[in-house]
């Protein structure tokens, strides 16, 4: 999506949106890492207070893609921490999009990756790896699908059905 806007792919697609095919997710997540502006093939998980699946994820080569973790909006604990998201960037993932907390703000904010979560909590998550992948969440007023695409930026966060990368 290189330097096209969130607002300008939203102000060039209205039948899009109109037909539900290209959505925005509410206004709830705070940003992080040093790469602002991110897009990729969304795969999906959805966990509770655990992220042992969401870190066997990220030990996987991303190939530009984007996680997408539904973790509840669970504000108890934190689900991603510092050392995945080192071994995501390095991993080439484009970004990772929490509907949860993270912990070690700093260190993620070194990590030249984007990450998307409602806040950070200093207690950390199980690690039992309960939970299920690939599967639909519902995340920020939208439902989201294994293998859609998900564009972001400072102004917010879309899904759409297909890709609109010129």
């Amino acid at each position: 999506m290189a330097f096209v806007t969130t607002a300008e792919v939203c102000d060039a697609n209205q039948e899009l949106i109109r037909s539900g095919q290209l959505r925005a997710l509410q206004p709830i997540f705070q940003i992080y890492g040093r790469r602002q502006i991110f897009s990729g093939p969304v795969v999906t998980v959805k966990v509770f207070e655990d992220n042992g699946l969401i870190r066997q994820f990220l030990e996987e080569k991303g190939n530009g893609r984007v996680l997408v973790v539904d973790g509840g909006g669970s504000q108890r604990c934190a689900i991603l921490g510092g050392n995945p998201v080192v071994q995501a960037q390095n991993n080439g993932w484009a970004g990772i999009v929490v509907n949860g907390c993270i912990r070690d703000v700093d260190e993620i904010n070194g990590c030249d990756i984007g990450v998307r979560a409602l806040a950070s909590h200093p207690i950390k998550a199980s690690k039992k790896a309960l939970g299920e992948q690939r599967v639909p969440v519902n995340i920020a007023g939208t439902r989201i699908f294994d293998g859609e695409w998900l564009y972001a930026d400072t102004d917010g966060i879309l899904v759409s059905q297909i890709d609109l990368s010129v």
